[in-house]
């Protein structure tokens, strides 16, 4: 498929994830050579619990949505989703991610023909200081 993109990525969200992915809300919004840039938009769903503290956007929903969107990224540089398990998942946290919209950015440091590897990072919507990044690979399960 010579023309695949945000809508072909939008799509694959409700085919092949899990319905509580599809919750998350995550909305691809550029593809480019070397990856792909998302937006998780504010939801109090994804707040951690922990009292009278500041809503921070949990780590479970952040290492989720870096490995959903890594296989979006990976799907529109494929041109197509390739059917894949996830192998790894490293996530860091430098600084807490504030109730907000989450800037998401990924990036394919490896898209070869049985593996991928990916990096992704976390910033509060319109800041430039970097609050998460998580390395994932894949392993294809077909060619």
């Amino acid at each position: 498929m010579a023309d695949y993109g945000i809508t072909e990525m939008t799509a694959l969200l409700g085919e092949v994830f899990a319905p509580w992915i599809q919750v998350l809300d995550i909305r691809p919004i550029a593809l480019d050579s070397t990856g792909a840039s998302f937006v998780l938009p504010e939801s109090r769903d994804l707040v951690r619990g922990g009292g009278d503290g500041p809503a921070v956007v949990c780590g479970q929903a952040v290492a989720a949505v870096a490995d959903t969107a890594s296989v979006l990224a990976l799907a529109g540089l494929n041109k197509r989703f390739r059917n894949c398990t996830t192998v790894d998942l490293t996530t860091h946290f430098m600084r807490p991610l504030m109730l907000g919209d989450v800037d998401v950015r990924i990036e394919a440091l490896s898209n070869g023909r049985r593996m991928a590897v990916t990096r992704a990072e976390f910033r509060a919507k319109g800041s430039d200081k970097l609050a998460a990044t998580a390395t994932c690979s894949f392993a294809y399960l077909e060619d």
